[in-house]
């Protein structure tokens, strides 16, 4: 079972229908809406299509009603929760301290361990120095946040 299966599996767990949808727009890469997400059928790779499945199951944890429109702050605040679910879900401080762990040595070999896209993982990182501040301490490590790198220390 691939990353993306694996990810589908537990959707299902999760009561989360999962369908290949072709949307009328080009922009639109996934929708949640009463326990089914859409993943758009013009995605072209299980890793985008994983990175938005995270996405779309935030909403089923994170969020309630029609937020379809941005302009209301409410709305904007639920998309925001839903991400930050999805990163951690997908990527999380451990997640980075393990692809430090496995030798990855850059944003590439970081996306690539965590089967998700350099954009994603930019996106998470900018999300992460945001709530983090310049860096984390968790366990032994220290994450330095300096958007779009990241750097990782170990304390012995």
């Amino acid at each position: 079972m691939n990353k993306l299966e694996q990810l589908e599996s537990e959707a299902c767990e999760d009561g989360i229908k999962v369908v290949d949808y072709s949307f009328d727009s080009p922009n639109i890469k996934g929708l949640y809406c009463d326990g089914v997400v859409g993943i758009s059928d013009s995605l072209e790779n299980s890793t985008q299509k994983r990175c938005v499945l995270a996405e779309e199951m935030g909403h089923h944890h994170t969020s309630n009603g029609n937020i379809l429109t941005m302009s209301s702050t409410s709305n904007r605040q639920q998309e925001h929760r839903a991400r930050i679910w999805g990163y951690n879900k997908l990527i999380g401080l451990r997640g980075l301290i393990d692809a430090f762990e496995h030798h990855c040595q850059n944003m590439y070999d970081i996306a690539d361990y965590l089967n998700i896209t350099t954009d994603y993982l930019k996106e998470a990182i900018r999300t992460y120095q945001n709530k983090y501040g310049n860096y984390v301490e968790l366990d032994n490590y220290i994450i330095q946040f300096n958007y779009p790198s990241i750097g990782i220390i170990k304390n012995i």
